[in-house]
Order: C-alpha cells, then structure tokens, then sequence
C-alpha cells in the first residue's frame, strides 16, 4: 500500500493542527456551530442526531495491521469502544468528544491516516475492488490508479467547493465489486486488443433521491490521460452543476438534463484542450506507485490442498465458513478471506476494538500485513494460504468473527439510521437485526442462496438500498415509521435500479413480509441454482406483488 512521503506528513500533521485551533476556538465560544460548520467539515467531522461523529478515510479500503490497531486504539481510547466501517471502506466512531478529536487525529497521522475530504463538496475517498491485486478475474489492480487520483484530487484547489460531494470507484476485474456504475464517475480497467491499459469510463451514476445507472462515455481511455481526462469531466461539472438545489446539484442530474451526448461533447472538447498538459501520466511515475501494491512474495503451499480436505471433513462449520467466506485467489494454494461483520442478530458493519486488535493480529501472522474493507462492510483477508485457512478460522471464531453468510439473506448491508443519523426518518438497525434473527439458520440461508438486502434509513441511500436484490428504505408516513421495498436492484456488472414494489410496511411487519418475498422466491425458482436476481428478471415483480398485497393491484399501487 502506498506509503507517506515528507510532504504527507508534514501536510497531515499541519492540517491536525489547524483543527486543534478551531476546536479549541468553537469550545471557547470564540467561534459559533455556523463557523465552525465548514472547517469541522473539512476534517471529516459530522454533528449527528446525539454527537458529533468522526468519519475516517481508508483509501481504496486498503489498512495494515499497524493502521487496524491504531483504529483499535482510538475506539477504546476516544469511543466506546467500537467503530462502524461504512459502504465508502471508511470507518465512522459515534461518539467521542470534540475536544478529544484533535488527539483522536493526531494518533491517527501517526499511522498514516487521516480524516481529510471524508465530508464536504469535494471529491471523496476513491474506492475500488476489495479483491483488488488478488482475484484470479482481474485484468489490473485498480489500486495504483485509485492513488493516483487521491494523490491529484487531495486538497485539490479547482475541485474543493464542487456544487456536490464528488465520489470516484475504480474495479480491475470481470466482476464488478465496487459498484462503479453507481458512483459519480466509474472506471472499470481493461486492456485493448493491443494488451495496452486503458479505462471504460462511466459518468453520472448515483442512488439517493434520483437513483440512475451511470452512462458509459469512453470505452477505452489510455492509461496516460486519466488525469487529464477526470479533469475534464469535473470541469465541465463544476461549470454546469446546479448550485441552487443540493437535490438537483449531484453530476447525474447534469447527466440527465444535458443528455449523454452533448455531456460528452462538452468533455472531450474540454479533454483536448488538456490531454498534452502537465496533466499526462508519465509511465515512470505510474510504476513507481504501482510498486507499492506489488503481491506480496507467496510461497508455494500445495500442502494446504490435502489439509484443507481434511478439516472441513472434521469439522462442517469450518466447512460451511470456507464454502461461503473463502474465494479462489489468483495463486491456487491461497484464498481471498471474507470476514463477515454481520453475526446474526448483530450491527452490521460495527466491530470492537478487541475484534479490530483480532483482526490485526490474524493479518500479521497469516495474511502478509494486509486487512481490506469492502462496500459491503465487511473486512478481507486477501492472501491466505489454504494451510492457514484453519488457524485463522480458529482465530476468528475467538473474536466472534467467524459468521459463514458472506453474500446471504443476512449479510446486510444498513446505514446507522435514526439511532444516530439526524437525517433519517426510520432505523435501520433494528430491522437488519430482525431479518437476520429470522433467516439466521445456516440451513435456511444456504436454501436461499445468494440474496443481497440493503437498508437504508432515509432518502439518502446510504445503505444502498436501491441496488439490493430486496432493498428496503426507511420513510415517514403521519409521524410513523414505515419501509418500502424495491425489488431487483444490483450494483454489479448488470447494475439496475430496484423497482418499488407497493406501499410500505410497519416495522413490525417487514420481516414478515420479507418471509414472504423469499418464500415467493423458492416457490417459483426453475431449480436451486437460480438465483433470486435471477428468478425476479425472469418472472418480473406481479408474483411478489400478489404475493404481498393479494390478487387486487390496486392495493399494490397505494403508496
């Protein structure tokens, strides 16, 4: 992973101590909650529903174990005791003191990290493919390419008040894990028929109040204009996003108002103005970074192939873990390792400080140093030997890590919601906790097969909701909490948006009614190898709706 230079640290350091300074003047009534509104902003510091939260960067979801610990530290030191990794691969604490932040990043810089853009217009933490670097699909690691745009969007002084927050994935492999047609931009790496690296660019995906699928605008942008050419379309955005409605003010509206042609025009033209500028990648610089995510040196480990049998017939929940959580690496004697942050009935996507000090200690023994977040808030593991496989899960299982649901009914992803979020009108929490009680048995889950639920506590889509096989948004209705569901929706290389099913569900019938979207599933699959996106592609919505709201489609269509 990339590493500080000179300039990073003095920049980082510098930057904490600005903030101590403009804590300390908002503490003293120096500076009130309006001006300090901005600035706190600025670091990564949001005032939610009962506290200020702090949202730390993890770029391209990639921590050492040295990082994982400092984040240990600072959920027991600063916290209470545990954090929240989020679908940007950050982590979020929810409750530490404001006078105490400035230390919180203070410990933090001292590892390399920082709470800097993880908030405000400005352009995001770049995400990419949590497998990145070691799937046996992938044509190049993303994560070069991710740093070369935290390294040029950081800070940036043209792009530091866009008219709205501004968030960039990159994927390398067949499947796409990082979502990249629902992000402001996405690009997806990929060689020509000349074996020359390039980039399929999307532009002006995004889910929230206006859900749309980006559109793809270059099939085949070469390596050494990227810079030039993301310059290009956050210029043409900058001039022409919408300031005088932050619902209106996201780059897909532009998308959708201007039309995927002229848009494209637009940013080509301002492209050719740029592609033989300062701008242009020079080969030398893109190697040297991409040194720093080079595999690490595995060691052949063939044993591992006999032992692994030989556990997983000793033990079926080892087994079930290494079926669901385990996926081929691009080197046969290791395995790419999912930690599930999802026990049933838990949070998902919290972990303790003990869980994160356990994961640290797993990465450094047995997985070369190296912890991954993914979108899906979850942690990986993404070089283990299948000798290892064993001693890890026997690791897990002592931190209460070992839940085998890695892409099942209860692998849920869910926003905060209302129980921190002032933001949202229903939580979330307690409904991914009650789906996952009700769907907890590792036979029925493995009935189900692949089913994505996504839960998001408001509009904001936080949780991702309108990408879920079964998504589920939090609304208010005459001061009550109520659920709709949109079925359909997927961030993968196929990315639709979820279709609203009818009129929304009380918190205390929404499982239920998800018992009955799935048992609609079972009843009607061709075999259990169709999967429920499968199944709902081919079928359409009319069997759920009956299935939910009886024969009569007007009580369907009643929102």
């Amino acid at each position: 992973m990339y590493r500080y230079d000179e300039f990073d640290h003095a920049f980082v350091a510098e930057r904490v101590a600005q903030f101590r300074d403009q804590v300390e003047r908002r503490l003293s009534g120096e500076l009130s909650e309006d001006a300090f509104k901005p600035l706190r902003l600025m670091n990564g510091v949001y005032l939610q529903l009962h506290a200020y939260m702090l949202r730390i960067a993890i770029p391209y979801g990639t921590l050492s174990s040295r990082q994982m610990r400092m984040l240990a530290h600072v959920a027991r030191t600063y916290d209470r005791g545990y954090g929240h990794f989020t679908t940007r691969q950050n982590l979020q604490f929810n409750w530490p003191k404001l006078s105490e932040m400035p230390d919180a990043l203070s410990d933090l810089a001292s590892v390399e990290m920082h709470a800097i853009q993880t908030s405000g217009n400005c352009i995001r933490n770049v995400t990419a493919d949590h497998f990145a670097g070691a799937a046996a699909d992938e044509v190049a690691d993303p994560r070069p390419y991710a740093e070369i745009l935290r390294q040029w969007s950081s800070v940036h002084p043209e792009f530091s008040f866009l008219p709205r927050k501004f968030k960039i994935a990159v994927t390398g492999a067949e499947r796409d894990r990082a979502a990249i047609q629902v992000h402001d931009i996405g690009l997806h790496v990929k060689k020509n028929d000349k074996g020359e690296i390039g980039f399929a660019v999307y532009v002006g995906g995004g889910q929230g109040r206006t859900p749309l699928v980006a559109k793809l605008i270059r099939d085949f942008l070469p390596e050494a204009d990227l810079l030039s050419y993301i310059t290009a379309i956050i210029r043409v955005y900058n001039l022409h996003g919408r300031r005088d409605n932050k619902y209106k003010a996201r780059i897909k509206i532009l998308v959708h108002e201007t039309g995927t042609e002229e848009l494209t025009r637009q940013v080509e033209a301002e492209f050719d103005k740029l592609r033989d500028t300062e701008l242009k990648l020079p080969e030398a610089d893109v190697q040297a970074i991409s040194t720093y995510f080079a595999l690490p040196a595995l060691p052949q480990r063939a044993e591992g192939w006999e032992s692994l049998a030989r556990w997983k017939k000793a033990d079926p929940d080892f087994a079930r873990w290494v079926q669901q959580n385990v996926q081929p690496h691009k080197n046969p004697d290791y395995g790419m390792v999912t930690i599930s942050l999802k026990p049933i009935g838990g949070i998902p996507g919290d972990a303790s400080d003990a869980q994160m000090e356990a994961v640290a200690d797993i990465a450094e023994e047995y997985a070369f140093d190296e912890i991954r977040v993914s979108h899906e808030q979850n942690l990986i593991l993404p070089h283990v030997a299948l000798a290892d496989l064993e001693a890890v899960y026997r690791g897990l299982v002592a931190a209460g890590l070992e839940t085998a649901n890695a892409g099942l009914i209860t692998d849920i992803i869910a926003c905060p919601g209302l129980d921190y979020c002032a933001l949202a009108n229903a939580r979330s929490i307690p409904v991914a906790q009650e789906i996952s009680r009700r769907f907890g048995s590792a036979e029925r889950q493995a009935e189900i097969g692949e089913l994505k639920i996504k839960i998001s506590g408001c509009i904001n889509a936080c949780g991702h909701h309108h990408v879920g096989h079964i998504g589920l948004l939090g609304v208010e209705k005459k001061g009550a909490e109520l659920y709709q569901i949109t079925l359909g929706g997927s961030g993968d290389e196929n990315t639709s948006i979820g279709e609203i099913i009818g009129r929304g569900f009380e918190p205390d019938k929404v499982t239920d009614a998800i018992e009955t979207i799935v048992d609609t599933y079972l009843g009607l699959r061709l075999d259990p190898s169709e999967t429920f996106l499968v199944a709902y592609r081919r079928v359409g919505p009319q069997p759920f709706k009956t299935a939910l709201y009886g024969a009569s489609s007007s009580a369907a269509e009643a929102a």
